[in-house]
């Protein structure tokens, strides 16, 4: 028998990936592999969002928690995935460059779990202050796992192949966030919470596997020679791409990030039934948002991903104004109006998938995981600020105004997106 020596406990992989039976298979290499690990790897990332976005403040209300300690929770509960790129030069310093990327992703992902396994037995009525601290750590560990994944997807994708890989991680994501989010109100009837956290758990820790079969990125392969937390910081700041890309992310999805927030309320207002506006966030929305999202990578990679996100951008824009514009004019019932919607979800998987391969073509690879969830926490910051926004006006002006004053100022990421032409389908860096 063989004995392997592990000098360090991060060499498990490692040694995982060279001597067990399936060692010589790297996912990595191959196109559908590729494909595999990180549709699997977001459908972890999206089980959490989902599960804490839109199935834990149920459980909590189900289980005696106030109304306002769950509003609370909730806010506090997405702030590390809007401010990850604080600590993502972390992963890129000592993650990245020291060939331990997997090492980040696994060890935030077996947090992740641990976090969760108090839960089948704390009562969050009596044990809420508990409760409160292990939903952050499972947040922050989540964040960070979300930041490690899209810095080995930016060293392990093709530039011509960051549409369509970027389709299939949103197809992983919006399956965990529908089983997990919408789906665990409806299983955890028949399978009760504690058979929830065994699925969310399982599902954490079930796509770690795969990462014994991913070759680690060669340190160095980024370009970056060891280079300190704070050289990756001024290289960000002093890049000018990394500016305009901000700036696009914070404004362009300012138009459907409206809608998306106010379609609920929109929908009540307009006397849809509750059971149908439920069934319509089950199932069409997911479904429509994953096809749009293979369909937009695709096309991204095929026609170039400034011109296609330039594409995707303003149609999206002409159909939240033609919600608004046919609301006003009282053109529409509530079928028209769910159909319409659900098109309009379609149109956000189109524009999702290829600016986030666009997001990772403009990334500099030695800062990939900082410059990239940075983007990601200025999309974050667009949501808020659009739905804020949308919400004032519809309050005041009705949900026509505010539907098309929101979808005319998103054009003004097409300004930013001429300032990108001529970066679509490569990795860059313009220090």
């Amino acid at each position: 028998m063989r004995v392997v020596a592990i000098s360090a406990p991060w060499e498990f992989l490692d040694q995982l990936h060279l001597h067990s039976t399936l060692g010589a298979l790297n996912l990595r290499e191959k196109p559908g592999g590729r494909k595999a690990v990180f549709a699997a790897l977001y459908l972890s990332e999206g089980g959490p969002i989902g599960f804490i976005w839109w199935a834990l403040p149920t459980w909590l209300r189900t289980q005696g928690v106030p109304v306002e300690q769950i509003a609370g929770l909730t806010a506090l509960l997405v702030l590390p995935w809007t401010f990850k790129f604080l600590w993502a030069p972390l992963i890129d310093r000592f993650g990245v460059q020291r060939g331990r990327l997997r090492w980040w992703i696994a060890g935030a992902q077996l947090l992740m779990g641990l976090t969760l396994l108090p839960l089948f037995w704390l009562s969050p009525a009596n044990d809420f202050q508990l409760v409160w601290w292990l939903l952050l750590a499972h947040a922050m560990a989540a964040a960070t796992q979300d930041v490690g994944v899209d810095a080995l997807a930016i060293h392990s994708a093709k530039p011509e192949e960051l549409g369509h890989l970027n389709g299939c991680m949103q197809a992983g994501m919006l399956l965990g966030r529908s089983v997990f989010g919408g789906g665990a109100l409806m299983l955890a009837v028949s399978f009760g919470w504690n058979g929830i956290f065994v699925g969310l758990i399982a599902c954490t820790w079930g796509s770690m596997a795969l990462l014994a079969f991913c070759a680690e990125p060669k340190p160095g392969s980024s370009g970056a020679g060891g280079e300190s937390v704070g050289t990756l910081l001024r290289a960000f700041v002093g890049s000018r791409t990394a500016w305009w890309g901000l700036a696009f992310a914070l404004i362009a999805g300012c138009g459907f990030e409206a809608v998306g927030i106010l379609a609920g309320p929109y929908l009540v207002d307009r006397t849809v039934p509750q059971e149908t506006i439920g069934l319509f966030f089950a199932l069409p929305v997911v479904g429509a948002m994953l096809v749009g999202g293979l369909i937009g990578g695709r096309a991204a990679d095929r026609f170039g991903k400034v011109r296609t996100v330039r594409w995707f951008l303003v149609l999206l824009a002409m159909m939240v104004a033609g919600i608004g514009l046919m609301d006003g004019i009282g053109v529409m019932g509530s079928t028209g109006r769910i159909a319409w919607l659900a098109v309009l979800y379609f149109g956000i998987g189109l524009f999702t998938a290829s600016s986030y391969a666009l997001f990772m073509s403009i990334s500099d690879k030695r800062m990939g995981a900082t410059q990239f969830s940075a983007f990601m926490g200025a999309t974050n910051g667009c949501e808020a600020w659009a739905g804020w926004s949308g919400g004032m006006l519809a309050g005041r002006f009705g949900y026509p105004v505010a539907f098309v004053a929101m979808a005319v100022l998103s054009l003004i990421g097409t300004v930013c997106l001429r300032r990108l032409k001529g970066v679509s389908g490569a990795v860059i860096s313009d220090r």
